[in-house]
């Protein structure tokens, strides 16, 4: 019998504990060891482990450093940002906010006073009571915090999560704000110069935030970033997830079962991987006998047309909306519909005849070397933002197996 307390829960819905992250020593490695010296923007599609490693530079960090982790994703101004940040910092480390902010910068001395429980929202009331100019003075209040913390006698890592999110948000509202705090954000990362400052930056989203300042012309101030993606779990490691968290726990399965999960899995999504093997776990604790390929296909089956799964694919259809402008939003919710229906995917020329199509549909009389252009970013931020993947040169599928089943029953 194995020892059960050694074998990681079922995560289906929260972050990885930063103890049962597996298969991403060498990438944590490579990114403590490129945080040396640069800030990171660390980009990977929605639900493939971004914030689990997150999760563990906080939880477990190295060379002495102080973590904070912020989601920005609802905020819409620099103002709330750097309140935002600061109560993050007050909540996660209290005597170091303390010893830093709260003796020589009055501001925040002024604040601590005002309240008597520290919370979140009491904080943001504080701040703003104390200077009712709060937002206005969002550039001398963040230089002041940065300010604050480099006195700081160890390094501080900024985890600043779905910030694409916030730059939509706020270059919705006010475009020229959002060029004004993101030149301001640069010039406070390069001076002083990484290597030399006791700030870091690691900054993530789920969207590729190069393709969203590039539409606004304003990708030249995120340029200074170390750009990483998170790499997609390998198929050695998909297959030891499912014989791993099914032996620890005394299951008996046919030694195809692994190949079969890979086979109906496609590019790996953790939050899918880890909702199956539940299912094929309790399935096996209901009937007691032995797993078999049949009982992956059902499961794969069954978790499409699951609720828990609705929720978390509807996001893949309706983010679609909210990140691509028109006609390119229209397009690819047609290709995607196209792919779903394909046996095994489709090649560039045919998807390319399906993207006039819509064009000459729309009314779109574009010149033919732009619909080239459009199509080629098109398919790029397919390919980006996880949906679609190059099989073979110049031939396309979903990336995911699962998304692809799932399009096909409700969205073809």
């Amino acid at each position: 019998m194995h020892n059960m307390h050694e074998v990681p829960e079922f995560y289906t819905g929260s972050p990885i504990d930063a103890a049962d992250l597996r298969y991403r020593d060498q990438f944590l490695d490579q990114l403590w060891e490129t945080l040396q010296s640069k800030h990171v923007l660390l980009t990977a599609p929605r639900r493939t482990g971004k914030t689990s490693v997150m999760d563990h530079l906080r939880t477990l960090p190295r060379d002495s450093y102080s973590v904070i982790y912020e989601n920005v994703q609802d905020l819409a101004h620099p103002a709330d940002f750097f309140a935002a940040l600061l109560s993050r910092f007050y909540d996660e480390h209290p005597k170091i906010f303390r010893d830093t902010l709260g003796t020589s910068w009055g501001l925040i001395t002024k604040t601590l006073g005002r309240i008597e429980e520290f919370s979140f929202s009491e904080f943001k009331i504080a701040l703003r009571e104390n200077d009712p100019d709060w937002k206005a003075n969002w550039k001398r209040h963040g230089a002041k915090f940065l300010e604050q913390i480099r006195h700081h006698n160890t390094a501080v890592l900024l985890i600043v999560d779905e910030l694409p999110d916030m730059i939509l948000n706020l270059g919705a509202e006010d475009k020229n704000l959002l060029r004004e705090f993101l030149a301001w954000f640069r010039a406070q990362r390069q001076d002083p110069q990484p290597k030399h400052d006791k700030v870091r930056w690691l900054v993530g989203g789920s969207v590729n935030l190069s393709g969203t300042l590039d539409a606004m012309q304003m990708v030249d101030l995120i340029n200074d970033f170390e750009d990483v993606s998170l790499p997609v779990l390998r198929d050695e490691d998909v297959k030891d997830f499912v014989r791993s968290m099914l032996s620890g726990r005394d299951v008996q399965f046919d030694d195809n079962v692994p190949e079969r999960f890979l086979e109906h899995l496609g590019r790996p999504i953790p939050l899918f991987m880890q909702m199956v093997t539940q299912d094929l776990y309790r399935h096996w604790k209901r009937y007691k006998l032995r797993l078999t390929a049949n009982d992956v296909d059902v499961a794969f089956d069954d978790l499409v047309i699951s609720n828990a799964a609705r929720d978390k694919l509807q996001h893949y259809y309706s983010r679609i909306a909210r990140y691509y402008e028109l006609p390119q939003r229209t397009a690819a919710h047609c290709l995607l519909s196209q792919l779903s229906l394909s046996r095994n995917g489709l090649n560039r020329n045919r998807l390319f005849q399906e993207f006039e199509r819509i064009l000459n549909e729309e009314g779109l009389d574009t010149p033919a070397h732009r619909r080239k252009q459009q199509f080629n970013q098109l398919l790029r931020d397919l390919e980006n933002d996880f949906y679609v993947s190059e099989i073979t040169v110049n031939h396309y599928d979903f990336a995911s197996g699962i998304l692809k089943a799932w399009w096909k029953k409700y969205y073809a």
